[in-house]
């Protein structure tokens, strides 16, 4: 009996501590999340007070003119623009569903022996410095591209209406298309980490279920794993979609850096990240420096609306449940 009193006489005093580690806690985390807030508002507002005198001297023309012109300070940021969303836009449309085949074959379809060695030949790809691809983009893949895939894509289809003008554009290998390319192969890996681990965590009686009413694999990933990992496969692509916007090195290598518009995928293009890298340390006078900066402001606002965007579509995938 002392030691059921004994018990009950402490027990008050572990409740008052447990509630105290619980204020902590709470104050660390709440902390925590307004570190990362205050972050994001001082990068935002750093950005506006280093881009103003560009965004006072040319206001909206800067975002859709496309001129640049250190020698006459006139800047414009539309090619800039136009090369970071096409080329990421190119790689987005080749690295989804591309990802997603090699998760589901992981998962689903491939046997027990080989699932580590894929899964960890992903993880090494996506360990390899940006730098490296580039490297390769240029030497190994821009040459493979002239000599072989950019003639063959002239000729079927050079005269297709809409599609010729996408595919027009000098064999060179360096251009929209090729980093585009190179982005896809590189945003791959995150992509498919993070479905591959989604997809693991369905639970298997779901699964199980369908396959025996007689559901097809590609019916159990439409219908089931799909609808249950939905939050997981749009944040992977966002990961995905926000490395291809920020990319700088293996962009710069292979995008030919050219201060206009491409009239076509295969002509040479510029974009946000590469332009930064290029001309930053080489910047003179403050209206040439800041416009770099209203570059990376704009970059900055892409990027808030593509997650804006991310989490309205979860929001309204979450409504529509049980329709």
């Amino acid at each position: 009996m002392s030691a059921e009193y004994a018990g009950q006489s402490l027990a008050p005093e572990r409740r008052a501590i447990g509630a105290f580690g619980d204020r902590i806690f709470h104050g660390v985390t709440a902390v925590s999340a307004l570190i990362v807030l205050a972050l994001i508002m001082g990068i935002a507002v750093s950005l506006v007070i280093g881009a103003w005198p560009a965004l006072s001297k040319f206001g909206w023309h800067f975002v859709v003119s496309s001129e640049w012109n250190p020698v006459t300070d006139d800047y414009g940021a539309l090619v800039a623009i136009f090369g970071t969303l096409v080329s990421s836009a190119l790689a987005m449309l080749i690295a989804v569903p591309v990802s997603f085949g090699i998760a589901l074959f992981i998962t689903e379809l491939a046997p027990l022996w080989m699932r580590r060695p894929i899964s960890t030949a992903i993880e090494l790809l996506a360990a390899i410095p940006s730098i490296i691809y580039g490297m390769w983009g240029l030497f190994v893949f821009a040459p493979f591209l002239s000599d072989y895939v950019q003639p063959w894509l002239n000729d079927a289809f050079g005269d297709v209406p809409i599609v010729g003008y996408l595919f027009s554009g000098p064999p060179i290998g360096i251009g929209v298309f090729t980093a585009g390319l190179v982005l896809a192969v590189m945003v791959i890996p995150f992509i498919t980490a993070v479905m591959r681990d989604t997809f693991e965590v369905v639970p298997s009686v779901l699964k199980e279920s369908s396959y025996a009413l007689g559901a097809t694999t590609w019916e159990v990933a439409r219908s089931v794993i799909l609808p249950y990992t939905k939050t997981g496969v749009i944040g992977g692509i966002m990961l995905g979609l926000g490395r291809a916007l920020g990319e700088t090195m293996a962009v710069t290598f292979v995008i030919g850096n050219s201060h206009s518009i491409p009239n076509g995928l295969f002509y040479p293009g510029n974009s946000i990240s590469a332009t930064l890298a290029n001309e930053f340390t080489e910047a003179t006078g403050e209206l040439y420096t800041s416009a770099l900066i209203a570059l990376g402001l704009v970059l900055f606002v892409i990027t808030l609306i593509v997650l804006v965007l991310a989490r309205l579509l979860l929001l309204r995938l979450s409504a529509q449940e049980g329709r």
